[in-house]
């Protein structure tokens, strides 16, 4: 059963950046999407940053010039570099990755970001 393995949340001043890194336990083939969600409490969870067909990037408009989405060569590994970040960022993040080959969605546990003074 592969799993997402997710790290690098936690407690951040406004301003501040944090890495967020999701790792596959087991190789997963074919990978066409990779994404990083959120959820705050009482919001739905919301697609924040994407890397699709042809490694196109998207991100949402509220991170746009702060967030970047990477991966590695293999696909199996995702990150988020998140900068100058604000109170409204606060949420657990999710990460995502679908593949072609066996038709499956994976996620990560979640983590935390909390930023606040």
């Amino acid at each position: 059963q592969v799993q997402l393995v997710e790290s690098g949340g936690g407690l951040v001043q406004p301003g501040g950046s944090l890495r967020l890194s999701c790792a596959a336990s087991e190789t997963i083939r074919s990978v066409y999407f990779m994404g990083w969600y959120r959820q705050a409490p009482g919001n739905e969870r919301e697609l924040v940053a994407s890397i699709g067909s042809g490694d196109a990037t998207n991100y949402i408009d509220s991170v746009k010039g702060r967030f970047t989405i990477s991966s590695d060569n293999t696909k199996n590994t995702v990150f988020l570099q998140m900068n100058n970040l604000n109170p409204e960022d606060t949420a657990v993040y999710y990460c995502r990755v679908a593949s072609s080959y066996s038709g499956k969605d994976y996620w990560g546990q979640g983590t935390q970001v909390t930023v606040s003074s």
